[in-house]
């Protein structure tokens, strides 16, 4: 049986004054609506105590085992207002599928598919009002879920939260696409064979902190990690994957290996490539092959996507040796072309052709 969220009305709702405030230039992740979805799972009942309530600090106790552990997990998805003022998700099913994998493998209950997207319909009927319209911009949704019981012993925990929690969201780019740079690390790894780099959980983000502080010193936007091995295989950025546009028609994206997060937008991609005229391609793709191609012009783009960007053009590589510039140093035709794809898909400017969207209000 489905999960029903009952609501509870924060008494301290924002004004509609003070929320177009906000709205009109709502940044990303600094502010958040008036309400949160909750349930909680215990192991001897499972999911249960499901409702809608105010947005608020949450209460742990000091020995909570996520506070310890890091057992814990998140997903990234947007609502989107279309021009008919009607809200819809992006393949939600899909960041659903994922965060149980990454409940599998952080040892933490698997929410159903139903009731995640049923908590997302839930908090969005009731705070539509915070869901922005023009431009890209959105409602950044943040589902996550971590090991609430109070228990100092290692093993998984026997009650977790689940929360999802939304913040108005105005463009990635707010003054307009430009291509970023980007240090490849040769200290630093972003995840190890049988480790959690294809699950979406806290620690990986916090172990490309350090790399990403390294990146900013070199005078570079973000950092590529390369396979924790043999150190010579592409694998991602500190939150996104990449892809390769070559000379030969190809869009080239490092082959899932365990390390890497299947990411929503890079399935996407894989799929709108055909639309672009690309063959898409997933294999191991070598530092070496990357720099290489782009000096002698044999990769004519690079780009990063994930959900907050979408689609993000590099325009140049930097490592010790040197700098690396992509093409002309500008935002690519393909890489332009595919991104605005998908915004039309997202915003319902295109027809979608492969029944992605979900409207929920």
């Amino acid at each position: 049986m489905s999960l029903v969220f009952d609501v509870s009305a924060n008494p301290q709702a924002a004004s509609a004054a003070d929320r177009e405030q906000i709205l009109a230039n709502p940044g990303f992740g600094t502010n958040f609506t008036d309400h949160m979805a909750k349930t909680v799972w215990t192991s001897d009942g499972g999911w249960g105590d499901a409702a809608i309530v105010p947005y608020g600090p949450i209460q742990l106790d000091p020995a909570a085992a996520v506070l310890h552990y890091a057992q814990e997990i998140f997903e990234g998805l947007k609502a989107y207002r279309h021009a008919d003022g009607s809200i819809w998700l992006f393949r939600p099913d899909q960041n659903a599928q994922r965060l149980q994998r990454s409940a599998a493998r952080l040892a933490l209950p698997a929410l159903s598919v139903e009731d995640f997207i049923g908590s997302i319909t839930a908090l969005v009927e009731v705070d539509q009002d915070w869901v922005p319209s023009g431009g890209e911009t959105s409602l950044y949704l943040r589902p996550f879920m971590f090991a609430s019981e109070a228990f100092l012993g290692v093993r998984p925990s026997k009650e977790v939260t689940y929360l999802l929690i939304a913040s108005p969201a105005g463009a990635y780019f707010s003054g307009g696409v430009k291509p970023v740079s980007i240090w490849i690390t040769d200290t630093y790894s972003r995840a190890g064979r049988g480790g959690t780099g294809a699950a979406k959980c806290g620690g990986n983000y916090a172990s490309s902190l350090l790399a990403q502080t390294e990146a900013a010193s070199r005078g570079c936007d973000q950092v590529l990690f390369a396979d924790s091995v043999e150190g010579k295989w592409l694998e991602e950025l500190g939150g996104m994957n990449v892809y390769l546009v070559t000379n030969a028609g190809e869009l080239i994206t490092p082959e899932l290996n365990g390390n890497i997060l299947e990411g929503v937008t890079r399935d996407s991609i894989l799929q709108l490539a055909a639309d672009a005229g690309l063959t898409p391609v997933e294999r191991k793709v070598s530092i070496e092959e990357l720099l290489r191609g782009v000096g002698d012009g044999a990769i004519r783009e690079v780009f990063a996507c994930g959900t907050a960007a979408v689609v993000t053009p590099i325009g140049s590589f930097k490592d010790l040796a040197g700098e690396y510039t992509v093409g002309a140093g500008e935002v690519g035709e393909v890489t332009a072309a595919i991104r605005q794809q998908l915004l039309d898909i997202q915003y319902g400017r295109a027809e979608d052709r492969y029944d992605w969207m979900q409207r929920i209000v």
